[in-house]
């Protein structure tokens, strides 16, 4: 996804180049752009006989959408169970602690 969001709309070929090495065979790429099509977060257009993709979602709403699933199927739906799971895992300073507060602080507001 991150590579649609930054050329807006790519052919396959397009993406192999903008991913890390060792880079995936084209097949594998193609079958991961299926599989995000199906799910609703890509779509295409016909030029010629070949496929152009482009995003149908935007980067916010994808980390929305990935963050609901990661806290439901691994931390029970508890957003504060995967703060502390994060804050002990990463041994966050109190410093990184105390900035993720005034986050959610500010965002209450």
């Amino acid at each position: 996804m991150q590579v649609f969001w930054e050329l807006q709309k790519a052919f396959i070929r397009d993406v192999i180049p903008m991913l890390p090495d060792p880079k995936p065979h084209y097949n594998s790429v193609a079958t991961m752009v299926k599989i995000l099509e199906e799910k609703g977060f890509l779509d295409h257009e016909i030029a010629g006989n070949i496929y152009c993709y482009f995003p149908l979602i935007t980067k916010d709403d994808y980390q929305k959408h990935a963050m609901k699933d990661i806290v439901s199927q691994y931390f029970d739906n508890s957003y504060p169970r995967m703060l502390a799971f994060f804050a002990k895992e990463q041994n966050l300073s109190e410093e990184e602690l105390n900035e993720i507060l005034n986050i959610i602080k500010s965002k209450k507001q």
